[in-house]
């Protein structure tokens, strides 16, 4: 049972209520942005939440169980706040929520009713849906260590130890022709060996898309050119002119790892381990049982 403030509650018992609800957003990126559904801008916490953005809510719904709750906020494209090409980056994706129920006329009032993070984004032409998840959500997620073959660290943090500021694992290019809504030519990287880059990152310096990050699918030397193709489209069209740099991709494996960045005594794998086939076969005349690694 949630308890009110003194203060809110002495509101409540008037019989004569004026409130309002606001939610406050926290990106990935640090970036915080405030919305009301009031008609004047509120402000408390050092946030000033925008009035008119289009956004409205549905029910929050609070289960027993330790099931994830979920609230939609649906909105119109009007805040210049939420445009749709943050939408189609991501950059809402997993947002911290705050919902707070406010007595507009006095913002000391107010009490915390639900906290999480933005689930899915539905986008159509002029409108968005976004998922807010309870904070039950995490409890969905992997937490500690994996026991696999492959390397569960991320490239480049402390747990990996490989400096992605090294010459050697980052490079300077610039676009030369594009091949494609993901795929284009470049220029500066040809210093570097067929496949250097695949499954790496690379970020963008120059044009539309500058700021932003994409994974490289595949980076390919050829006889007089090279070629860099993207796990997935940029939100705005690759121009010729358009500058990045760009991050030596890991596959995890630990060959990878032992010979591409001479750090095998930090994989974080179990590359030894018995695979599916070793599970699931059968007893044969003439194996051999000795422990070894097989």
């Amino acid at each position: 049972m949630k308890t009110l403030p003194a203060g809110l509650q002495a509101h409540f018992d008037t019989g004569t209520t004026t409130l309002a609800w606001c939610w406050r957003l926290t990106r990935s990126d640090g970036k915080v942005f405030g919305f009301t559904d009031h008609d004047l801008p509120l402000t408390f916490d050092g946030t000033t939440f925008e009035p008119e953005s289009g956004f409205t809510a549905s029910e929050i719904r609070t289960g027993s169980d330790l099931s994830v709750d979920a609230q939609d906020a649906e909105g119109v494209l009007t805040s210049a706040t939420i445009t749709e090409t943050d939408i189609l980056d991501g950059r809402w994706d997993n947002a911290e929520v705050e919902i707070w129920r406010v007595n507009w006329q006095d913002t000391s009032q107010r009490v915390l009713m639900r906290r999480g993070a933005i689930g899915q984004v539905r986008r159509g032409q002029v409108q968005f849906v976004a998922e807010m998840r309870s904070l039950a959500h995490v409890l969905n997620q992997t937490v500690g260590r994996t026991f696999q073959a492959t390397c569960d660290a991320a490239l480049g943090d402390a747990r990996c130890g490989v400096n992605l500021n090294d010459p050697a694992f980052k490079g300077a290019g610039t676009v030369v022709t594009v091949v494609g809504d993901r795929s284009f030519t470049v220029s500066g990287l040809s210093a570097f060996a067929d496949g250097w880059f695949a499954l790496g990152t690379l970020t963008w310096t120059a044009g539309a898309n500058a700021g932003r990050k994409a994974e490289v699918l595949t980076h390919e030397v050829g006889a007089t050119d090279v070629t860099i193709t993207l796990q997935e489209s940029p939100v705005l069209a690759i121009a010729v002119g358009d500058t990045f740099d760009i991050a030596a991709g890991c596959d995890k494996r630990f060959e990878t790892c032992r010979d591409k960045f001479a750090n095998a005594v930090n994989f974080r794998g179990f590359p030894h381990i018995p695979g599916q086939n070793t599970v699931i076969r059968y007893v044969a005349k003439g194996d051999t049982n000795t422990g070894a690694v097989l």
